[in-house]
């Protein structure tokens, strides 16, 4: 999936989209996408300026929007005005290095379990072979 298809699917917009690219989904099983990191980001004006790191939650907020691109691809819909997926939860989150500018970050999203509008994923970050982040995510989708 390419930017169009991406702001097809889901509602984020700059400065709070953080998928470039999607490079492969299973609909249902996994998803793996790409957040290119440039020194031009909004956030590394103060986080920190002397040496510019990616703040963890937003590397958490990246997974996320990686897992609502694959709720979107298994349900085959698209996002509307209705309604939004939510966070319900994150757990077991775990950071092991710092992304910082030039770094391609590697969003892998695993669908674990969907029941009852509760969708529950397995979810790393990684720049190159490098586990940057890991997180449980739980989401679901509610009306607006």
């Amino acid at each position: 999936m390419d930017i169009r298809e991406i702001l097809e699917t889901i509602p984020h917009r700059y400065p709070m989209l953080l998928v470039d690219r999607v490079l492969e989904c299973e609909p249902g099983k996994r998803l793996l996408a790409l957040k290119n990191v440039s020194m031009n980001e909004p956030f590394f004006v103060g986080h920190f300026p002397h040496y510019p790191v990616m703040p963890g939650v937003l590397v958490i907020e990246a997974l996320a929007q990686a897992a609502a691109i694959l709720s979107f691809r298994t349900t085959g819909t698209k996002f509307d005005d209705k309604s939004v997926y939510y966070f319900a939860g994150i757990d077991e989150a775990r950071f092991k290095r710092p992304v910082v500018p030039g770094d391609q970050l590697l969003l892998e999203v695993v669908l674990e379990r969907h029941t009852r509008g509760l969708w529950k994923y397995s979810a790393q970050a990684r720049v190159g072979d490098a586990l940057a982040a890991e997180a449980k995510l739980l989401s679901t989708l509610r009306p607006v």
